[in-house]
């Protein structure tokens, strides 16, 4: 299995229109974010559960099989035969049974879909192509098959190890049956929740010194806000079992606005902008554009004045930590609302507006917000993804959080990958002594000690003739509120024959890793690759550290009344580097 063969991410939930507390725990109450609480291990696997005693029975099943594999529960015709050409692939096949013993893997389908249009290979159709994407939990890896069911073939299959991809329907309401049976989540609450109490429910977590640190099993987290706290129960998928209980502190909020016509907007979102690419031709730039399920809003073959400069650009993946020691939160992912139980959708169509800088229209915005159902409430979430073009050839990839989440104490990495056009570019960084090349890939951190030109700039994207860009990283001086970004960048070959991250991605690493694993270090790890008169991919991960403290709010948002009515106050944290034409 390469190392070179593994993308990522993701999310969401779906859409079609015309395209034009009863009793209280006692609970250990102190002032930071994080509420210290015993970790919580059981050896049983609670299997008097019926859920359980079910799920048990079909692993079993399928093991004594002779393919052991666990399909949907609840397909259409198609899907099954998108399922049966996948798993008679023999990629897919060499991973079921361990060579040396020929003892079944358990593999499972997670998913089955309708391939999404920049999925789709040229001169193919789109209606016939499907993806089938499995998990296999003996090598803790994700399969994406790509088939045509019409023509009964594989088309292409993927692996991706050291990732899980979205959970489904049925593995999601299992994570909410063992939150809320488990004795601990009872006893912490102070009563027995409702399924229909918990959120964030298929949103993978992480825990530091169970199985779930570093995202070694599949893990999620379904929460429960009490009191201004959220309780965390970190569920263990692999094991089937509850691993441990976490408190945060959210802070309390005015009550959530529902919006009944949500499901509406979903639709029209679904038809006009996830199942259909849009052009954009405007102020000398033209490109394509989508939301795509699992990386946000992409663009694609990016102009400017006639010259190719962005092969694409999107946003693969949130990454939310609530603590620094046991290593928990979110492993988040934006996109349309269709194929995932992902939170964070789009909750708008693509925005166009004017770029204004001192009075004068310098160029323009296109804008996506994601947002949770009932945000502004605790545990609930609200990311931007901008793109700004200015008349003068500088453009800047931005996104922010607007808070609340599920806790005062999160740090907030977003994902970015930029694919640049051209195939011979050269990577330099600035150096007190001049610029120097790198020769390899590899990734770097801005932090005090970073060197920058006088103009700000720390690196640089060129070809042999010079034409290119320069990187400016986010110091606080864009102007929007942005305190620095403290970023990961990572430089890598561009692969498009492996899809390192050209289709969409699962959610390409975990939550709350505090080093340079934020997923990207898997197409540069364990033997970098020559980077030099090559084709290159940029991948940028801020650093955002949200507060609650009153003057100073950060990534945050704040409900207030007016003239008897709640309404919200946002403190965004935008990040995101400029791009300036090398003159």
């Amino acid at each position: 299995m390469s190392p070179r063969n593994i993308p990522f991410l993701l999310i969401i939930l779906l859409l079609i229109n015309g395209c034009q507390n009863n009793g209280s725990a006692e609970m250990n109450r102190e002032d930071s974010t994080f509420i210290r609480q015993s970790l919580i291990l059981t050896d049983s696997m609670n299997a008097d559960l019926p859920a359980i005693r079910e799920r048990l029975d079909r692993i079993n099943r399928a093991m004594a099989s002779e393919t052991p594999v666990l399909l949907l529960i609840q397909a259409d015709s198609i899907q099954r035969i998108a399922e049966q050409i996948a798993l008679r692939d023999q990629k897919v096949k060499d991973l079921l049974f361990d060579r040396t013993s020929s003892a079944p893997y358990r593999t499972e389908v997670f998913n089955v879909f309708n391939a999404r249009p920049q999925e789709v290979p040229a001169g193919m159709q789109g209606k016939d192509l499907y993806r089938v994407e499995l998990y296999n939990y003996a090598l803790n890896i994700t399969i994406i098959a790509l088939v045509d069911v019409m023509r009964k073939q594989s088309v292409s299959v993927n692996i991706m190890p050291h990732t899980q991809p979205d959970l489904n329907l049925e593995l999601t309401n299992l994570a909410m049956q063992i939150a809320v049976n488990s004795p601990e989540v009872i006893r912490a609450l102070g009563y027995k929740p409702e399924e229909k109490e918990a959120i964030m429910s298929a949103t993978k977590t992480s825990l530091n010194r169970t199985k779930c640190e570093r995202s070694m099993h599949l893990c999620v987290a379904p929460t429960f806000v009490k009191d201004g706290k959220a309780l965390w129960a970190i569920v263990d998928l692999t094991d089937q079992r509850l691993v441990g209980i976490r408190w945060t502190q959210v802070g309390t909020n005015g009550p959530a606005q529902r919006i009944s016509e949500r499901k509406l907007l979903f639709d029209k979102i679904m038809e006009c902008n996830c199942r259909e690419i849009k052009s954009l031709d405007r102020n000398g730039w033209k490109m394509n554009y989508v939301i795509t399920t699992s990386d946000g809003l992409r663009i694609s073959e990016v102009y400017y004045k006639g010259k190719l400069v962005i092969n694409s650009a999107k946003l693969v993946d949130w990454h939310v930590s609530y603590s620094g020691t046991d290593g928990f939160g979110y492993s988040d992912a934006v996109g349309c609302p269709e194929f995932s139980q992902a939170a964070v959708v789009a909750a708008s169509e693509p925005k166009l507006s004017e770029l204004i800088q001192g009075g004068k229209t310098t160029g323009f915005v296109l804008e996506q917000m994601f947002q949770s159902e009932q945000w502004p409430m605790p545990c609930n979430y609200n990311y931007v993804q901008r793109y700004e073009f200015y008349d003068d050839g500088r453009f800047r990839v931005a996104a922010a959080s607007f808070g609340r989440g599920c806790g005062n104490n999160g740090t907030y990495r977003p994902v970015t990958r930029i694919s640049f056009a051209g195939g011979e570019n050269d990577f330099s960084e600035w150096k007190s002594s001049g610029w120097q090349t790198w020769e390899t890939e590899q990734w770097k951190l801005q932090n005090s000690l970073t060197t920058y030109t006088p103009e700000g700039y720390q690196y640089r994207i060129a070809d042999a003739s010079g034409t290119g860009f320069y990187l400016e990283p986010g110091n606080g001086q864009f102007g929007d509120g942005g305190r620095g970004d403290n970023a990961w960048v990572y430089v890598t070959r561009s692969h498009p024959e492996l899809d390192e991250g050209e289709s969409d991605l699962v959610t390409i690493g975990p939550c709350c890793n505090t080093d340079h694993k934020q997923g990207p270090e898997k197409f540069i790890e364990p033997k970098p690759e020559g980077i030099q008169h090559a084709p290159l991919v940029i991948w940028y991960v801020a650093q955002l550290k949200n507060d609650d403290t009153k003057g100073n709010e950060y990534c945050w948002v704040e409900s207030y009344l007016d003239k008897g009515v709640y309404k919200t106050h946002t403190y965004p944290c935008f990040s995101g580097p400029m791009f300036i034409p090398v003159k």
